[in-house]
């Protein structure tokens, strides 16, 4: 270790004997009685330290005011070099700064809000690369290979911006646009594939609900079948008591809202009235003398009076 290494680690005297020349500077820098007790120095080179002193404003909590000082060599004057307010080992700091667009999460978007789409999409290619060469969503499309194995893969020759949006007359590009069918990006097969692990992930077989499930969605009546390839794997819900209503669900999903899985039975129905119109049952206009429960016994006065 040369004699230079171990000067510049052993606090220069003077500088270090200068605490009320720091906190000066401190005080100088900093509102009125925000600046604390002296914690402590430590040796930035050769007649150079930093005085550390507590910082006692609010919402600062663990931060340091970090006064520099300084001398020439040779003499025996210390000046001010810095003051700055400085984070210390227990302060409390904001979390570590996230570009806007690694920010966005699904779900934060409102109403009136745009998301401009980045111009190498991955999750997108171009509708048409022309008539000589397969789409890039092509099964026979090497690009998509590639794509799958390393994300950072070209997915397009150039930006869409670039892209004819004349197509020339008699190609399949104008064809296209003449039947209303013309995008300039679709879907590449990568944007399948995160897209079918994302809905996989939120509404698949690995879900509490879909393991508690009487039976998966493939066999129930409320799933509403969606075309294209992944219309193998997904649908739509469109049970408004499942947790799933209106959203994209896998076909090995379920919830206790399936068609099958408690059909209700249908209350007994009693029996039609039997009407025998062969036979008439004769019914006399008054009842018989000896019909009731008692017998009819003559009364002695009501005869005398009249009565019947």
């Amino acid at each position: 270790m040369s004699a230079a290494t171990t000067r510049s680690r052993t606090p220069d005297r003077l500088c270090a004997e200068a605490v009320d020349l720091a906190r000066g500077a401190a005080e100088e820098a900093a509102a009125p009685g925000v600046v604390g007790e002296h914690v402590g120095l430590v040796s930035e080179g050769d007649r150079v330290v930093t005085h550390f002193f507590e910082c006692r404003e609010l919402g600062y909590r663990g931060w340091r005011w970090a006064v520099t000082v300084a001398r020439a060599s040779r003499a025996k004057i210390v000046t001010v070099d810095e003051a700055v307010l400085l984070p210390g080992p227990d302060a409390v700091l904001a979390p570590e700064w996230v570009p806007w667009s690694e920010r966005l999460r699904p779900g934060d978007m409102g109403p009136g809000d745009l998301l401009p789409t980045d111009a190498e999409d991955l999750r997108l290619e171009p509708g048409f690369s022309g008539e000589d060469e397969p789409a890039p969503n092509s099964a026979v499309s090497h690009e998509m290979a590639d794509l799958v194995e390393a994300e950072d893969a070209d997915v397009t020759s150039g930006p869409p911006a670039r892209l004819p949006f004349t197509p020339s007359r008699g190609s399949i590009a104008a064809v296209a646009e003449e039947l209303g069918m013309r995008r300039a990006r679709v879907l590449s097969r990568y944007g399948l594939h995160i897209a079918a692990d994302r809905w996989e992930e939120a509404f698949g077989a690995k879900t509490p609900m879909a393991q508690s499930a009487p039976a998966a969605c493939v066999t129930c009546g409320f799933l509403v079948p969606i075309g294209g390839s992944l219309g193998q794997a997904f649908g739509v819900c469109a049970n408004e008591f499942s947790p799933a209503d209106g959203r994209l669900v896998s076909l090995s999903y379920g919830c206790g809202g399936h068609s099958e899985a408690a059909v209700m039975p249908r209350p007994p129905q009693p029996a039609p009235p039997v009407i025998d119109e062969t036979r008439v049952d004769p019914f006399p206009l008054r009842p018989a003398p000896d019909s009731g429960s008692v017998p009819a016994t003559s009364d002695e006065d009501t005869e005398e009076l009249g009565h019947s």
